[in-house]
C-alpha cells in the first residue's frame, strides 16, 4: 500500500492590508552631527538630501518599535492579532543575537503562537519578507502575516563617520499581508552580490570586541561604490520588476525605494522615466536612512499624506549591505 502525504495549498493571490509605523522620539537636525565629522548642514543635503532623522531614547530598542508599528498595522487591517499565524521581522539592530524579534513581537500584539522568524537582508529585507509572506500564504503554511522592518541603527553609529552615520535613522514599518480575490503582490525579483560585500556593513565583528581585539562594531560604507552599484544596477532590477508585473512605469500611482540617499532616490526616477503623476517617497528628508524599515515607513507616509493613492500601484525596491537587493509591485491597500 502506497502512504501519500497530506500536502496544504492556500489562496490564490494576497495583498496589502494596511501599514503601521513607528519612528524614534527624537529629531536630530543635521546641526548636531556636524562637529564630529568635521561638515556642515549644507554639505549633508547637498549630499543626501537630510534635513533631520528620528532617533530612539535610549531605553527604546528595535523590539519596541516593531511592536507600536505592527500594534497600528493590525488595527488598522481589521484581522483580529489572534488570526496572525506568521510574524516576519526584517532587522539588523535586533538587540541580542537571540530570541528574535518577530517572536516577541507576536507575544506583545497578541499573535502567540504565530510561526515567528527574522530575516536579516539589510534595507532588502522589507522586500524579502513580503515576497515570504505572500508565498507562504499561497502555499498554505500561513492565512495572515504581518511583516514588519525595525531598525535601531543609532546604536550602531560612529558618530566621528563621515561615511553613514549622518544618513541613519531609528524607526519600523509594518504590514498585514493576507488573502484576496486578486492580486495584489507582484512578482518579487531578488538577489544579492556577495562578492561586494565589503562595500557597505559592520566594520568589526561582535567576538573581536569581546576579546578586545577592536571597538564596539558601527556600519560603515564606501559611498561611491554603492552609489553607483545602487543607481546603475538597481535600476534593471526595478525594470525587471515592473516587467514581471506586466506593467509599465506609466501604469505606477508611486515609487517607494529604500530611503539610502535623496540623490539615489532622484535618479532612480529619471533612470526609469517616471512621469510626472508617479508620487516619489521621499521620508529620508525628515526620518533619514532606517534600513528595513525605510520602505513600510515611506509608503505609509505617502498613504497619509496622499490618501487617493488608495488602490493604485506601487513599485518597491530595498538594496543594502552585503548588497542584496529586493523588489515588487504592490497594490496600495
Amino acid at each position: 500500500m502506497t502512504i501519500s502525504l497530506r500536502q496544504p495549498t492556500g489562496v490564490a493571490h494576497t495583498r496589502i492590508y494596511a501599514y503601521g509605523a513607528a519612528r524614534g522620539e527624537l529629531a536630530v537636525p543635521n546641526d548636531d552631527l556636524v562637529g564630529p565629522i568635521d561638515s556642515s548642514d549644507e554639505w549633508i543635503r547637498q549630499r543626501t538630501g537630510i534635513v533631520t532623522r528620528m532617533r530612539a531614547e535610549a531605553d527604546t530598542d528595535a523590539i519596541d518599535l516593531a511592536t507600536q508599528a505592527t500594534r497600528e498595522a493590525i488595527e488598522r487591517s481589521g484581522v483580529a492579532p489572534s488570526a496572525v499565524d506568521l510574524v516576519i521581522c526584517a532587522t539588523i539592530s535586533n538587540p541580542k543575537q537571540t530570541p528574535s524579534v518577530s517572536a516577541i513581537v507576536a507575544d506583545r500584539v497578541g499573535a502567540n503562537p504565530a510561526a515567528a522568524y527574522d530575516v536579516n537582508a539589510a534595507c532588502a529585507g522589507f522586500a524579502y519578507g513580503v515576497a515570504q509572506a505572500d508565498a507562504l500564504i499561497r502555499a498554505g503554511a500561513a492565512h495572515y502575516a504581518v511583516v514588519v522592518g525595525t531598525e535601531k541603527l543609532s546604536d550602531v553609529v560612529d558618530p566621528t563617520d563621515r561615511s553613514i552615520s549622518f544618513l541613519l535613522g531609528d524607526g519600523a514599518g509594518a504590514v498585514v499581508v493576507g488573502p484576496s480575490e486578486t492580486p495584489g503582490i507582484g512578482p518579487t525579483v531578488w538577489g544579492s552580490d556577495g562578492s561586494k560585500a565589503e562595500a557597505v556593513g559592520m566594520n568589526h565583528t561582535l567576538t573581536d570586541f569581546r576579546d578586545g581585539k577592536a571597538p564596539w562594531p558601527t556600519l560603515r560604507q564606501e559611498g561611491p561604490t554603492v552609489f553607483r552599484w545602487a543607481v546603475w544596477e538597481m535600476v534593471k532590477v526595478a525594470r525587471e520588476a515592473l516587467e514581471a508585473a506586466g506593467i509599465e512605469a506609466s501604469d505606477l500611482a508611486a515609487f517607494v525605494p529604500h530611503q539610502a540617499n535623496m540623490r539615489i532616490i532622484d535618479e532612480f526616477a529619471k533612470q526609469l522615466k517616471l512621469p510626472d503623476t508617479v508620487v516619489i517617497g521621499r521620508d529620508i528628508e525628515t526620518t533619514g536612512n532606517t534600513s528595513a524599515a525605510s520602505i513600510p515607513l515611506a509608503t505609509h507616509r505617502l498613504l497619509e499624506e496622499h490618501p487617493e493613492l488608495s488602490g493604485g500601484l506601487a513599485l518597491q525596491i530595498g538594496f543594502g549591505a552585503g548588497l542584496v537587493f529586493g523588489a515588487q509591485v504592490i497594490v496600495l491597500p
